[in-house]
């Protein structure tokens, strides 16, 4: 068997065991259903309960921040 042949063979036993690109990036989709739900769920729960002092840290870094050109 020439060497050219044998790397094909090695080639084509790759592409098989792996399967084609579309197979492999298929993706766990119940996986990202559950991460995107969580994440949404801490998200929902940290606003209800830290809201108010969030929304004072943002005003205060807001303010403290000047324009173009002021000092």
């Amino acid at each position: 068997m020439s060497a050219m042949a044998a790397t094909l063979l090695v080639l084509a036993r790759l592409c098989s065991a792996t399967g084609s690109p579309r197979e492999r990036e298929r993706g766990d989709v119940p996986g990202w259903v559950l991460v995107t739900l969580m994440t949404a769920g801490l998200v929902t729960t940290i606003w209800a309960i830290a809201g108010d002092q969030l929304a004072q840290v943002f005003t205060t870094a807001i303010s403290g921040v000047t324009g173009p050109g002021r000092k």
